[in-house]
This record gives C-alpha cells, sequence and structure tokens, in this order.
C-alpha cells in the first residue's frame, strides 16, 4: 500500500509505482489504463480548485498526530530540474482539463506523475519532499476526477471503494501503560507463525483499535469473513505466515475494487508493474488485481520473495509496504537489517513505520479475541463460486439472463470486471452450483455472439413483437435463431435474442494489447480454449438445457 490513501479509482490513470504492491520508488510504472472513454472538446470552463474529499467515516474521533521529518536544505540536482517539468506537466494537464480536453488532461498528468517518478530514481536531495510533492500531485489528479466523473459515471462502471485504515497510516496514538504487562502475557501464551513483538508503537495502536478504533477493527473482521476461508487456503498452500491476512486489512479492509490514488488497486493493494509480475493481467474489460483470489496468490508470492530476499518477517512486511528498494537502502545507509532500529533512526517512510506495528496489534488482539471483547464477533458470510473458463467476448449481462439472477450478483462475485464484458479464456465466477447450467448455455450460444446476444424468458401474454421491441430486434430474427418456424414459445421458453452489441470494442490498439495480455487457457489449442470449462463442486451438478427454446418441464 504505501505512501497513499485508498480511495475511488481515478479515472487519470496515476502511473505511481509507490509500493511494492505498490510503492517502490526505485521502479517506474506506466500506468496508463483507462476506465472511463475520452470526452469530445469543448469549450474552456473556469475550473475551481478540485473540491477535498469526504473525510474518513472512521476517523471521525481520531487524535492527529501526524508524524514528520525536519526539512532538508535543498541543492539544485538533476532531480530538482525533473520535478520542474513534472509541475510544468501537471499544470498543461490543469488546462487540458479545464477545456475538457480529457485525452490531453489524461496524458499530461500521466506526464507529470513518470517524471515525479523518474526524479526518484535520480537520487532526489530531499525524498521527503520528493514524496510529499508526489502525493500532493496525486490527490489533486484524483479530486479532478471526482469532482467531473464521480457523481455522473455511468451505471455499468464499477464503484470503487476507500479503505478505513488509510489516514491511520499517517498518526500515532497515545499509550496506555497499563496495556504493556497485559499485552506481554497474552503474547507470551499466544502461538504465531508470524513473530510478535511488544513495542510502545504496538501498543499505541491496540489502545487506539480498543477504543476510538474498535468500530474500524469490528467492520475490518466482519468484512474478513467474505474471503477469510480463501485467504487461509491460499497463506497455507503458498506457505507463510496466516498473520497476513491483516495486511490486507490494513491494505484496504477487504475491499476487492479498493483503489488509490497512486493506482494500486485491489484487496492487496498492487501497482499495474508489480502485479504484472505476478500475472496479474488487465485487459480492456478486465483488471485481475481486483480478482480476490488471483490477487490473495500474488500477495502470498510477493511477501514470500520478500522473506527471501531480507530473511525476517518485519522487514518484508515493511517493503511490501513501501518497495524493496527503500528498505535497501535503510539498511545499507544505517548497517541494520532491523526493523525496529530503521524505524527509530527514521530511515522509513512515516506511513511504513506504523504499518508494521498495525498488523501486529491486530494480529495479537485477534489471537486474544475474549480479552478483547471481539470473541464470536458476525462475520459476513463466504463467498462461494464455481468458476467456468469462457469460450469468448462475453457480455454479462447474458450470463445474468441465463442464470436469472441480477447482474450485480455476478458483479459482487467478479470484481474484476469493469465494463460489463469478459474477455476470451476468463474465468469467471458463478453462484456456486450454477457452472454446469452456464457451460450448457455456452455450447449452445455461438462464441462470436456471447459479447452481444441475450435469453429472454418467455411468459405468457408476450409476443415477439413486443419481445423484439424491447431489444430492439425484428421479430423474424428472433423466430430463426431459435428455429420456432410457426410454432409459438410456452410459459417458461428461454429464448436467445440475436441482439446487436450495446458496448462499443475498444480500438484497435487496445484490441492487439488485450490480445498480447491475455491470460492463457487451461487448454493448449486453439480449439481446446474455445471450448467452455467449469470447475468445483458443480461438476456434479445436473446439466440443464437453457437456449434454443429450452422448455421449462416443472
Amino acid at each position: 500500500m504505501d505512501l497513499r490513501t485508498t480511495t475511488y479509482l481515478s479515472f487519470f490513470t496515476l502511473a505511481a509505482a509507490l509500493t511494492t504492491t505498490g510503492c517502490g520508488f526505485q521502479q517506474q510504472s506506466r500506468f496508463q489504463m483507462s476506465f472511463l472513454p475520452p470526452a469530445p472538446h469543448a469549450a474552456a470552463i473556469d475550473l475551481p480548485e478540485p473540491p477535498p474529499i469526504a473525510p474518513n467515516l472512521y476517523l471521525a474521533d481520531a487524535p492527529g498526530v501526524i508524524l514528520t521529518s525536519p526539512a532538508t536544505p535543498r541543492r539544485r540536482s538533476e532531480a530538482d530540474s525533473t520535478i520542474q517539468n513534472a509541475d510544468r506537466a501537471f499544470q498543461r494537464g490543469r488546462r487540458f482539463y479545464q477545456s475538457k480536453d480529457l485525452v490531453g488532461a489524461r496524458r499530461e498528468f500521466d506526464r507529470a506523475i513518470d517524471l515525479m517518478l523518474e526524479a526518484s530514481d535520480q537520487d532526489p536531495t530531499d525524498r521527503l519532499e520528493l514524496e510529499r510533492k508526489l502525493e500532493e500531485m496525486a490527490d489533486a489528479i484524483h479530486r479532478y476526477d471526482l469532482a467531473d466523473f464521480g457523481a455522473g459515471a455511468a451505471v455499468d462502471q464499477p464503484r470503487f471503494e476507500k479503505a478505513p485504515l488509510e489516514d491511520i497510516l499517517q498518526m500515532t496514538f497515545p499509550l496506555d501503560p497499563k496495556l504493556k504487562d497485559k499485552v506481554r502475557e497474552q503474547v507470551a501464551a499466544t502461538v504465531s507463525q508470524l513473530p510478535l513483538s511488544v513495542t510502545d508503537a504496538v501498543l499505541s495502536y491496540i489502545n487506539y483499535f480498543s477504543n476510538r478504533g474498535r468500530r474500524t477493527l469490528l467492520f475490518g473482521l466482519s468484512r474478513s469473513g467474505k474471503y477469510r476461508p480463501m485467504i487461509q487456503r491460499v497463506l497455507d498452500e503458498e506457505g507463510v505466515p496466516q498473520e497476513l491476512i491483516h495486511l490486507a486489512q490494513a491494505e484496504s479492509g477487504f475491499f476487492s475494487r479498493a483503489v488509490s490514488r497512486a493506482a494500486a488497486v485491489g484487496m492487496w493493494q498492487f501497482v499495474k508493474f508489480r502485479g504484472n509480475e505476478y500475472n496479474l493481467k488487465q485487459s480492456a474489460y478486465t483488471d485481475d488485481r481486483m480478482d480476490p483470489e488471483m490477487a490473495t496468490r500474488a500477495a502470498a508470492r510477493h511477501l514470500r520473495d520478500l522473506y527471501k530476499e531480507f530473511g525476517d518477517w518485519y522487514l518484508a512486511i515493511a517493503a511490501y509496504n513501501c518497495g524493496p528498494g527503500v528498505v535497501e537502502k535503510a539498511v545499507e545507509r544505517t548497517g541494520y537489517a532491523d526493523f525496529w532500529e530503521l524505524r527509530a533512526r527514521g530511515v522509513l517512510p512515516a506511513e511504513t513505520t506504523n504499518y508494521v506495528p498495525i498488523i501486529l496489534a491486530m494480529t495479537i488482539m485477534e489471537k486474544n479475541a475474549a480479552e478483547y471483547g471481539i470473541e464470536d464477533f458476525p462475520m459476513e458470510k463466504p463467498i462461494e463460486y464455481d468458476t467456468v473458463v469462457t469460450p469468448g467476448l462475453t457480455n454479462i449481462n447474458l450470463i445474468a439472463d441465463i442464470l436469472e439472477i441480477p447482474a450485480t450478483e455476478l458483479a459482487e462475485i467478479n470484481p474484476s470486471s469493469l465494463r460489463g464484458m469478459l474477455p476470451e479464456a476468463y474465468p469467471l465466477h458463478v453462484p456456486k452450483g450454477a457452472g454446469n447450467m452456464l457451460v450448457a448455455a455456452f455450447q449452445r450460444i455461438p462464441n462470436n455472439h456471447l459479447d452481444s446476444w441475450r435469453m429472454h424468458s418467455f411468459t405468457s401474454g408476450e409476443t415477439l413483437a413486443t419481445i423484439g421491441r424491447r431489444y430492439n430486434v425484428q421479430p423474424s430474427a428472433i423466430a430463426s435463431v431459435n428455429h420456432l418456424d410457426s410454432q409459438l414459445p410456452l410459459d417458461g421458453d428461454r429464448l436467445l435474442i440475436p441482439a446487436s452489441p450495446r458496448i462499443e470494442a475498444p480500438p484497435a490498439k487496445a484490441r492487439t494489447a488485450t490480445a498480447a495480455r491475455r491470460r492463457p487457457a487451461t487448454a493448449t489449442t486453439a480449439a481446446a480454449r474455445r471450448k467452455p470449462v467449469v470447475t468445483s463442486a458443480a461438476r456434479t451438478a445436473p446439466r440443464k438445457s437453457t437456449a434454443m427454446v429450452a422448455r421449462n418441464t416443472n
């Protein structure tokens, strides 16, 4: 998660690669994905300063003791010139934005962020000042986005969430001296795969989560129920401590569509370049970083790699937050490969110095739930699903028609879907037990029509003419596709509707990029890739025909 605040996804694709999942300043990332189409040119307008973001609900009573560092004398350097060029690009982006040239604004804003990252690679004289300017720039771009598109985004645009712990990472809280002996006794009796330390920083967060921050802790605990069984399974399979589940709470509050101003995305907050390293890909329609299971496995593998590098879980967690390069340089500068020593010497970013204590505080409290009054706290029901590999570019509304469930329910278990469309060979999640039904339907629909056709359940009183008007299709086309001839549908029949595409295809360049990034299917031949596959217990479920006037025999 990095020096950033998790919030709604910015339309302007901020190219910041701020953490290891997202923050490593030592590497650059060209985050060029757009979630909204470019707008036409319009007359210039007088745009006020971007509006402030609504305050975090969970911090209404939190004290604001912000960690700061003393200013460092500045000297002119190559990085200073690059920062100046970044500021010029940002100002050009503002002018484009004011004139509603969103394409130009996006280009210049991306350029500004890229230059700031380039400056970080040039060994700036004052890294903290650079980080502050980068955060301010990203925040301003984000607020422009919300002001123009936040309330008016299309209905089929996904909703992105703000993590409840985002601002807490920048704060310290009072220490209750009475906690020290109590917590030490608890830790001494606690079994944990992750080493547990009792320091003043850890105690201060235990004190916060026990009092003013209790709602935050309980919120994350409740929401974790949706993904806890899956996360525990993946962490076990990857051989990393189970306690690392708390990183997902600190990163995103277990929101799979959490997105930061710095373009870190998903429950585990990966920026594009880091996610790509762990096979989290993007297409014109999807972003794997928002798939809870895929992102969890990527995070577990990344944490395992960091532990192999540093040989210490605290340093691995710190590197996950601020990037391995930052931790490496801190160790080189001081000669200490110890998180607490690096923290005391002030050579790590402020948020990182609090990130590790937050993870430890939440771990200690959950492992001693009865002591903190959170034992048997109700959790959300785990999400269960079958997985079906799409045989072609597929409209999510068609899937909802086939399964007779709301499209919003599909979106809930497929948060990586961004535009209501899924690319070929994509692992689509459907409600548990529905996988075989969908496979049967896919086998009856031509692959090249999965992106546009619909399915309609016929009811008495309807005619092909009324159905055609609803979908803007000729009645004769409906009759032809369903081989009706003179036969009339019966109540409950499922009709295929040869509708025209309602979502514009991406431009040729985007389609080419999508094809290059598309994940490989399980099958190795082109013919096999076109065959839908269902996984999980749904293999034993009864198959039900859902297309071509499938009679309802109930």
